[in-house]
C-alpha cells in the first residue's frame, strides 16, 4: 500500500479532497462548496438555470464574507472564491473529482437521476454522496452502477457554522469509501456520526419528532412559540428551540420528512394541521419571511 493510500483509509489523518462537485447551489449547496473551499479544495457547483447560477455564486460569496468578518476564513473572500466554478451541466464535472455531493431537493427521483448522472460524469474512483436529510441511501445506491462508493453525507444549516456531519452507511457501502468520508468530514473541522442507513437516520428521526409536537402544543394553545423555544434552550441546553429551529430549516422542508416518516416509520410521525396549513400558505420560515416567527 502507497503512502497516499495509507493516508486515504486513515480517518485520523485528515486531509481535504482535491477536487470536489456539488449538484446543486442552493442554502445547502453554497453552504458545502464553502466548507470544501475553505479547506482547500477546487470545487465545481452544478446549475443549470443561468439565474440559478448567478444566485449560487452570490450565496457563496456572501457566505465567504460573512465568515472573514468573524474570523472564521483563512484566506480572503477572493481567493476561496477564486477555487470555485459554476458549471451549467452535470456532464461538465471534472472525471478526477475525488468526491461529488448532491444538494437538490428531497425528492427521492430526482436525487438518483442525478447521482446516476453523476457517475457516469465522473471517474470510477469518484466518490458519490447525498446530502439527503431522510431518503433512504440504500434506495438511492440503486440507481447506480457502482453503489460501493456512494453513501450520505448530511450536513446542517448553515454548513460553515455546523460543527456536525451524519454520515450515513448502507450495507452495500465500502469501508473505504466510509473512512474516506470520515477523513475529510475531519479536514473541514468537523465531527463525524456514523450510522446505519435508516428512515431519517438518527438526527432528522429525533429532530422532526421533537419539532411535530411543539408544532402540536403550539396547535392546541399549551403556550406561545417563544415560550416552547425558551423551555428547550434554557430547560435542556438546546442552541435553538424546536420551532426557531423549523423556521431555519423550512416548513415545507421539515413537512416532506415528515410525510416520509409517516409512511415508513407511522402515524406518530403524522404533521399536525398547522403545519400543513402554513406551508399551504407559503409561510416556509426565514426563507420567505415568516414562519412561526417573523424574519
Amino acid at each position: 500500500m502507497t503512502a497516499a493510500e495509507e493516508t486515504a483509509t486513515d480517518p485520523q489523518v485528515a486531509s481535504a479532497p482535491r477536487s470536489v462537485g456539488v449538484i446543486g447551489g442552493g442554502t445547502m449547496g453554497a453552504g458545502i462548496a464553502h466548507v470544501f473551499a475553505a479547506a482547500g479544495a477546487y470545487v465545481c457547483v452544478v446549475e443549470s438555470d443561468p439565474d440559478n447560477v448567478t444566485a449560487a455564486h452570490r450565496r457563496i460569496r456572501d457566505s465567504l464574507s460573512r465568515a472573514a468578518e468573524r474570523g472564521k476564513l483563512d484566506s480572503t473572500p477572493d481567493q476561496v472564491l477564486g477555487r470555485v466554478a459554476m458549471l451549467s451541466d452535470i456532464e461538465e464535472l471534472p472525471a478526477d473529482a475525488e468526491l461529488v455531493v448532491e444538494a437538490v431537493p428531497e425528492k427521492a427521483g430526482l436525487k438518483a437521476t442525478v447521482l446516476a448522472t453523476a457517475e457516469l460524469a465522473t471517474g470510477e474512483a469518484t466518490v458519490l454522496a447525498s446530502n439527503t436529510s431522510s431518503l433512504s441511501i440504500t434506495e438511492l445506491g440503486a440507481a447506480l452502477a457502482d453503489p460501493a462508493r456512494f453513501l450520505g453525507m448530511h450536513f446542517f444549516n448553515p454548513v460553515p457554522a455546523s460543527k456536525l456531519v451524519e454520515i450515513v452507511l448502507a450495507p452495500q457501502t465500502a469501508d473505504l469509501v466510509r473512512d474516506r468520508v470520515v477523513a475529510w468530514v475531519r479536514a473541514l473541522e468537523k465531527t463525524d456520526v456514523v450510522v446505519r442507513d435508516s428512515p431519517g437516520f438518527a438526527t432528522s428521526r429525533l429532530g422532526v419528532m421533537l419539532g411535530l409536537e411543539a408544532i402540536r402544543m403550539l396547535e392546541e394553545g399549551v403556550a406561545e412559540a417563544d415560550a416552547i423555544d425558551a423551555a428547550m434552550e434554557l430547560g435542556y441546553r438546546h442552541p435553538m428551540g424546536p420551532l426557531r429551529s423549523t423556521d431555519l430549516v423550512g416548513l415545507d422542508v421539515r413537512l416532506a420528512i415528515a410525510e416520509y416518516l409517516q409512511g415508513t416509520l407511522g402515524e406518530r410521525f403524522a404533521p399536525p394541521q398547522l403545519l400543513r396549513d402554513k406551508v399551504a400558505r407559503g409561510e416556509l420560515g426565514k426563507k420567505t419571511g415568516v414562519g412561526f416567527y417573523r424574519w
